[in-house]
């Protein structure tokens, strides 16, 4: 058999693959919500990446930008009946704003070693005071967790006692801002769990 060369999609993946199945068993409507959906992932790094430039221009977000970042959206590849920039934009001009305000950095690395790192979306140390901001994109709910893992990292790598420090983590989702000031003793335990599971891995890699 002469079988047909398809070079351009070798490492590619169809949408309407045989090995995700269930679009045979979706109606019209939920095939093309679907097919927006899966758009949601590069959205949400494009809106990072704006928000990142913004911050670290210190150049704020108005409300008639909005054409401005449903347009950059457009020209890096994302089709327009994948945008839902009404939903979006309040939360990315009230994160981009917030951080400018309160003179944060965006995208730190937080590092306590090869098995544990993360990065930051914005962050500032402010005298006994460490703010920690997140911008989510999607509509799954996020967790407080990853913050307060940041503010572990943030602790652990930097040598700062959280016993002397107020810690502010926020998320920005959805038009609404979750904000959770942890106790001391929250912090505490996830920068034990940093260090003993770090540990255990460790010694996993030294066997």
């Amino acid at each position: 058999m002469n079988w047909n060369k398809h070079s351009n999609l070798e490492g590619s993946h169809a949408f309407l693959s045989a090995s995700k199945y269930s679009w045979l068993n979706k109606t019209n409507e939920e095939l093309i919500e679907s097919y927006r959906n899966s758009y949601s992932t590069t959205i949400g790094t494009l809106l990072h990446n704006y928000a990142y430039d913004c911050i670290r221009f210190r150049e704020p977000i108005r409300k008639g930008d909005i054409k401005n970042v449903k347009f950059d959206l457009m020209r890096r590849g994302i089709p327009e009946y994948a945008i839902d920039i009404r939903n979006a934009f309040p939360t990315l001009m009230s994160y981009v704003n917030d951080a400018i305000g309160y003179q944060m950095d965006p995208e730190i690395l937080l590092y306590y070693s090869d098995l544990c790192f993360g990065t930051a979306d914005s962050i500032q140390i402010d005298g006994k005071l460490l703010r920690i901001h997140d911008l989510k994109t999607g509509v799954t709910t996020a967790k407080m967790e990853q913050l307060k893992i940041y503010a572990g990292l943030f602790y652990l790598e930097y040598g700062f006692k959280p016993e002397k420090m107020h810690t502010e983590l926020r998320i920005y989702q959805m038009n609404e801002i979750i904000v959770h000031e942890p106790e001391v003793e929250e912090i505490r335990e996830v920068m034990n769990q940093i260090v003993e599971k770090d540990r255990v891995l460790q010694r996993l890699k030294e066997v």
